[in-house]
C-alpha cells in the first residue's frame, strides 16, 4: 500500500536575508530552494531538519518554531510527499554548499526569486507569522 512521503524544509534568516540553495538535482534543478529533504526511516523529524540543513549549508541549527505542514498531493512532482517546515536559528558551522545544493544563496524574502515546489508559500507563512529568529 502506497502512501506520501515525509520531509522537512527550513527557513533561515541570516541578516534580514533568506538563505536558499540551488538545485543541483531534479526536479526543478537549477531553481532556489528551502535546504530540506526526506526524512529517513525511524529519524526523528527534528533531527532529520537539523541533518538535511547540515548537509546541504554547512550550518548547525536549532528549531526555533513551527512554520507549518504542507500536504498537497501536488507539491512534488515526484509524488505524494508532506512536508514539514520549520523555522531555523543557526548556531554554527561554516556556510557551504553540500550534497544535492548546487550553490548557496541569500536573497530578499520580500522579492522571491521563483522557487521551487511550494517554498514561496512556505516563506509566505512564515513573513505573515512576524516572527523573526535571525
Amino acid at each position: 500500500m502506497a502512501h506520501p512521503r515525509l520531509a522537512v524544509d527550513g527557513v533561515l534568516l541570516l541578516e534580514g536575508r533568506l538563505l536558499t540553495v540551488l538545485r543541483g538535482n531534479p526536479p526543478f534543478r537549477g531553481m532556489h530552494a528551502l535546504p530540506g529533504g526526506r526524512v529517513e526511516l525511524g529519524e526523528p523529524i527534528e533531527l532529520a531538519m537539523r541533518r538535511e540543513f547540515e548537509e546541504e549549508t554547512g550550518l548547525v541549527v536549532e528549531i526555533a518554531g513551527l512554520v507549518g505542514v504542507y500536504s498537497n498531493p501536488g507539491r512534488d512532482p515526484r509524488g505524494h510527499t508532506v512536508a514539514i517546515a520549520y523555522a531555523l536559528r543557526r548556531v554554527g558551522g561554516k556556510l557551504g554548499a553540500g550534497s544535492d545544493a548546487a550553490q548557496i544563496e541569500l536573497v530578499d524574502p520580500h522579492h522571491l526569486p521563483p522557487m521551487a515546489f511550494d517554498h514561496a508559500d512556505i516563506v509566505r507563512d512564515f513573513l505573515e507569522g512576524g516572527q523573526r529568529y535571525d
